[in-house]
């Protein structure tokens, strides 16, 4: 399974971006996004499952961030709304063979390679 992650850049505080995570091989996975600042731990961001019927965003980006998938296309989405200076980071995207979502780093089978959004304020 390999996983590409896309759609970074360089944005002023309050604009949006969508990523993008495009996976090849067996794709019936659970997905999610991770970010990590620099000097900072790396975070849950977002998660949806198989069947897309259920997402989450991890409490803090609440109202911001969202989560969708395109089976069709293989494809998972995080979409970045009113960026801040503080989500400056590098987002990673992850798939796991389980079923539900998990928030934690260990809960992923599969990583990509990150893609660096950077925010100016």
């Amino acid at each position: 399974v390999q996983l590409q992650a896309s759609g970074g850049g360089l944005v002023q505080a309050g604009d949006s971006l969508r990523l993008s995570c495009a996976a090849s091989g067996h794709t019936s996975f659970a997905m999610g996004w991770f970010r990590q600042a620099p000097g900072k731990e790396r975070e849950f961001v977002a998660g949806i499952r198989r069947n897309e019927e259920y997402t989450s965003i991890a409490d803090s980006m609440k109202g911001r961030f969202g989560i969708s998938r395109d089976n069709a296309k293989n494809t998972v989405y995080l979409q970045l709304n009113n960026l801040k200076a503080e989500d400056t980071a590098v987002y990673y995207c992850a798939a796991r063979e389980a079923y539900g979502i998990s928030a934690e780093i260990g809960g992923y089978d599969y990583w990509g390679r990150g893609t660096l959004v950077t925010v100016s304020s």
